[in-house]
């Protein structure tokens, strides 16, 4: 089988979330309303904060092999799954930056 490459893939193992259900189906509409007024980050919308809204569809990634120091590569993995979107936002960061001037 020359030529040919094995692929292996691993599960990522998802953290169960910190919702409790059981509380959630025993409350009413009203009170599920209420808890979602009461909460700064969660204000509900109307018609006209969505009036000029727009679809956007990200960009597709163009997939690349590119040399990095290895302490480099092991801080952004040290910060956790999607390190290489954080590295993306870095270099989109700077880009952004130098592309301005």
């Amino acid at each position: 089988m020359k030529g040919k490459h094995t692929v292996v893939r691993r599960r990522v193992r998802v953290e169960p979330g910190r919702t409790d259900w059981r509380r959630l189906a025993a409350m009413s509409e009203r009170e599920i309303t209420d808890a979602a007024r009461a909460d700064p980050d969660a204000q509900p919308t109307d018609r006209e904060f969505w009036k000029n809204a727009k679809v956007v569809f990200p960009e597709s990634k163009q997939p690349v092999t590119l040399r990095v120091d290895k302490d480099v590569l092991e801080w952004f993995k040290a910060q956790g799954q999607r390190y290489q979107s954080r590295m993306n936002a870095v270099l989109r960061s700077y880009m952004e930056a130098h592309r301005a001037q």
